[in-house]
């Protein structure tokens, strides 16, 4: 770098890797137990000719295919960073997001269409048989949920699990409720309503979740940044006269990004040194927002119009 110029980083990636390494073990639990009732209500809806059933059991079947490309992503993102990826595969999670997120609506919409069809072609479905199932979705979803409720706030890989296993916990009481009303008034158009309704729930969080994980993917600003605020508090340091060229993203789940030129007058960097005047930097960033990697280049008063001019 040519002189005034000098680059300040405050951490490297989280300590042990992406935010949902952390949750591994219990990402791998809550498979086994998706995977487990996804077979005993396909055998359930199959006994007992339940469409809730059996689309309860296609969201589980979903919801598995999620949790391992989690755990994929997991295996990838803990990938050590090379010359080609500076940042390694990190966004390996964030891809698998995505991806969770085209298959959370696809089987939203599929269930929509059978249920529809349940309407028009109705079928007797064994009440009885329904509530025993769906009780045993409702306990296993429920362990699973304990399991991810804190990984959920902080990567959008564990949150898109959680909120698979939450869909699937309110569908398991859709069904439960379904089967009592079918038990006792032997109303069968419960069955495709309770089909309508584990639907509709599936396709608000997911939506919710894809704007999420396009906002990391479209490298907008990181939650509880505001680079305006950032642009303030950096200029409120001493001897900072301009800031330009001010960026924020999501590399993934836990590691916000920030960059920045910062023109310092040169009688503050002559006074005080780059290496205080970063550290100064650093530290105010570190203090009034969630920034894990930063990087500054410090440039005289004037340097500016000079980069301008090369640039052309």
């Amino acid at each position: 770098m040519g002189a005034g110029h000098d680059h300040g980083h405050a951490h490297g990636a989280p300590p042990g890797g992406t935010a949902t390494a952390a949750y591994r073990g219990r990402l791998r639990v809550a498979l086994a137990i998706t995977l487990t009732v996804m077979v005993v209500e396909v055998v359930g809806g199959v006994l007992a000719d339940s469409l809730a059933l059996v689309a309860d059991a296609a969201h589980m079947a979903t919801d598995a295919v999620g949790l391992g490309m989690a755990l994929l992503a997991v295996h990838f993102a803990g990938r050590p960073p090379s010359d080609r990826r500076t940042f390694g595969l990190a966004r390996a999670e964030i891809l698998a997001a995505l991806a969770n997120c085209l298959l959370l609506l696809g089987v939203g919409g599929y269930v929509l269409y059978e249920a529809v069809q349940r309407f028009v072609t109705p079928a007797g479905t064994e009440g009885g048989l329904t509530v025993v199932f769906g009780a045993i979705g409702l306990v296993a979803n429920t362990v699973s949920l304990s399991l991810l409720m804190r990984g959920q706030a902080e990567s959008l890989n564990v949150r898109g699990a959680f909120l698979e296993v939450v869909a699937d916990a309110l569908g398991s009481v859709a069904v439960i409720v379904s089967a009592l009303v079918i038990v006792t008034t032997g109303w069968q158009a419960a069955d495709p309503i309770a089909s309508l309704v584990i639907g509709v729930m599936i396709v608000p969080r997911t939506v919710k979740l894809l704007r999420e994980t396009l906002d990391v993917l479209l490298e907008a600003a990181p939650k509880g940044v505001d680079i305006a605020e950032v642009r303030a508090h950096i200029l409120a340091l001493d001897g900072v006269e301009d800031v330009h060229d001010l960026h924020a993203w999501t590399i993934t789940s836990g590691m916000p990004v920030l960059s920045a030129h910062v023109v310092v007058s040169s009688e503050v960097l002559n006074a005080i040194g780059h290496e205080k005047m970063l550290h100064e930097l650093q530290g105010c960033l570190g203090v009034h927002f969630d920034v894990e990697h930063c990087t500054f280049q410090l440039e005289p008063g004037g340097h500016a119009e000079h980069e301008a001019r090369l640039c052309h």
